[in-house]
């Protein structure tokens, strides 16, 4: 569809991972932080976490966007779960280093939601994924290296699978590229209920 695939994409995301991982389809689009409150009530469970806090990012973007223009906004957010305790990012280092002790030598879950707002239309999607995430034994001292390497401190669960963190991993069972923070195949689905075609674009 080439009028769909002339959409312009925006993401309502800073996060450089997120940047990277879109790029991977190939497709044009541009950045617009969000800046929505991240705020959820302890009640809430994951998947309803996920899934509000990326349609608020998206929701954010679109009400300061030209409401005329065609684009789709995607919004995203990630949250590391532990037997039900959500943990967020690290405030400082000790509290990347209480994370990863928590973490090491068990499995976790990983939640990433994505929103998408078609617009002029104004039509929403959203949905989420989960990832089982299975850390090795760590030592204190293989923490406080990690930890010192500064990789920690803006990541949820306090480590980056794409990079060092990638060491203290065992094994996942889910979709890695949700770890990273997009779940690129999700996202690919939901673009295409918006008339985007990742794969057999016309044209090219």
């Amino acid at each position: 569809m080439d009028e769909g695939n002339s959409r312009l994409i925006i993401l309502a995301s800073g996060s450089p991972r997120r940047r990277e991982l879109l790029s991977l389809l190939g497709l044009p689009f541009e950045v617009i932080t969000s800046e929505a409150d991240e705020y959820t009530p302890p009640e809430w469970t994951p998947e309803r976490i996920v899934r509000s806090l990326a349609l608020r990012k998206a929701e954010a973007v679109a009400a300061n966007s030209n409401q005329q223009q065609n684009a789709v906004i995607v919004g995203s957010d990630t949250i590391v779960v532990l037997d039900g305790l959500v943990l967020g990012k690290p405030v400082d280092e000790q509290d990347s280093r209480d994370t990863l002790k928590l973490l090491q030598g068990r499995s976790h879950q990983v939640y990433t939601g994505i929103a998408c707002i078609g617009l002029p239309e104004g039509r929403t999607a959203v949905d989420y994924r989960v990832t089982t995430v299975t850390m090795r034994g760590l030592s204190p001292e293989e923490i406080d290296a990690y930890v010192a390497t500064g990789e920690p401190a803006d990541k949820a669960g306090s480590y980056a699978i794409q990079g060092l963190g990638a060491t203290l991993v065992d094994k996942i069972d889910g979709c890695y590229f949700n770890v990273v923070g997009l779940p690129v195949s999700l996202l690919s689905g939901m673009l295409s209920e918006f008339g985007i075609q990742v794969l057999n674009r016309k044209g090219e």
